[in-house]
């Protein structure tokens, strides 16, 4: 069953069920009301008779001729016609006498006490007794019959309004779930990046718009993987080509079996290897299991060793290295060998692309209770949006430029896993022809 069909079916049970409800309690109450009102509107209309007609004649005698319309026996000549009510004296004696009592009888306390007062000129001349509620006259059934099929079509027109807006409200509701439901099957024959119109802000909007991001998402990085795919092949297949021909020249004899030839085969089986090491690492931090032993660790120190470490390979290039280490102690959970292989592949990159006699800023910094890095280079550098991408696996700024200048291409992506893992947040701001610098933000210890 469709769920447009169970939406309807719900709908069209929960107005007959109500409707049903108020049926009965307004035919309940408006009998229980309509009684009320004749019954007031006898007491009151029997009342201002009986005062006018003692007020008139001075007693009671011949009452019961005058009110025989308020009898219960059939008007013939001659028999005897109880009354439906009675009247007792202010003793308590009844002296007209209704079907239930005889003259002279003396009136229960409880029906004496409630009773109503027959008053003339402000004085009473005796208690009403109505033992029973009257009789309804024809005109009054015809009313309630009226008025309960009034009620009662009035319930088949509200289910049938009901219905029909169910009709209307469990299409609005299944739409937007048929076009996901439709959506995703697509996805699953392999229609990726399948988009949905938000057509509300409730839960099925939010819905919406969840599968219209985790669709993108997907579809972005299965186009991610093909590209990483083709990549991979491309960074495999230099060195492999190299390494193949020269091996075959050398058993050939096309190549002659000297140093020269040997260290290239050498090279570039190190350049395959570090591609390889690369790629796992990298795996292994998208899987969560790349191994870190977090520690606090003075990182100001560790910045002065890593800057020691590369002072003389930026001196041999004639570029300036710079450090400037923020006042006191910035102390740090991580993984300083980790953590040491984020700077390494980050300042890798700047000592490639900073010119001689450029400049290469370290620089540390606190703020509150984040620490943050920086690591400027004056190179070229590249526009803000190329800035967005240089922490992708396999970003070229350049797609006609190669790696014979060493560098798998994965340094960046794995320098951002690594910082991610540490809960911290690294990005690249520049523009082009005025450098480029990497921040890296972590938590202080």
């Amino acid at each position: 069953m469709k769920l447009s069909t169970k939406l309807i079916l719900s709908f069209l049970f929960v107005s007959v069920f109500s409707a049903g409800i108020v049926v009965i309690s307004s035919r309940i109450l408006t009998n229980r009301e309509f009684e009320r009102f004749v019954s007031d509107r006898y007491e009151h209309e029997l009342i201002e008779e009986l005062a006018s007609y003692h007020q008139q004649y001075g007693s009671w005698d011949g009452v019961e001729y005058e009110f025989k319309r308020f009898g219960h026996a059939p008007n013939i000549p001659g028999e005897k016609h109880p009354l439906s009510f009675s009247i007792a004296d202010n003793d308590g004696y009844i002296t007209v006498a209704g079907y239930e009592y005889d003259t002279g009888d003396l009136c229960p306390k409880e029906e004496f006490e409630s009773g109503i007062p027959i008053l003339v000129n402000g004085e009473s001349v005796g208690r009403l007794i109505l033992p029973n509620a009257p009789d309804k006259s024809p005109l009054d059934y015809e009313f309630l019959r009226r008025l309960n099929g009034s009620i009662f079509f009035s319930a088949i027109a509200t289910t049938g309004l009901a219905l029909l807006l169910g009709i209307l409200l469990s299409r609005n509701i299944s739409r937007p779930i048929q076009e996901l439901t439709r959506a995703t099957q697509n996805m699953k024959d392999g229609e990726l990046g399948q988009q949905v119109p938000v057509r509300s802000r409730d839960e099925i909007g939010n819905l919406a718009n969840s599968f219209n991001k985790m669709s993108t998402d997907l579809a972005h990085s299965f186009n991610l993987r093909k590209q990483m795919t083709a990549d991979i092949a491309h960074e495999l297949r230099t060195p492999l080509a190299l390494i193949l021909g020269h091996a075959e020249g050398v058993k050939d004899g096309v190549l002659e079996p000297n140093h020269e030839n040997f260290e290239i085969i050498r090279e570039e089986a190190e350049r395959l290897e570090h591609l390889v090491n690369d790629l796992r690492t990298l795996s292994l931090a998208d899987a969560g299991e790349l191994s870190v032993e977090f520690q606090p660790v003075n990182v100001n120190n560790l910045m002065s060793d890593v800057h020691a470490r590369y002072l003389t390979l930026f001196n041999q290039k004639r570029i300036t290295f710079n450090l400037e280490l923020a006042p006191g102690i910035l102390k740090a959970t991580l993984d300083p060998n980790r953590f040491v292989q984020v700077l390494n592949n980050i300042l890798d990159n700047a000592l490639h692309h900073t010119p001689a006699n450029g400049t290469v800023e370290l620089k540390t910094q606190a703020a509150e209770n984040k620490m943050q890095l920086s690591i400027k280079n004056s190179g070229e550098g590249v526009t803000p949006e190329e800035a967005k991408h240089l922490f992708d696996r396999f970003y070229r700024v350049d797609e006609a430029r190669n790696r014979d200048d060493g560098g798998s291409g994965l340094g960046l992506a794995i320098a951002r896993s690594i910082v991610e893992m540490h809960k911290g947040q690294i990005w690249a701001e520049s523009e082009k022809g005025r450098g480029l610098t990497v921040f890296i933000q972590l938590p202080l210890a």
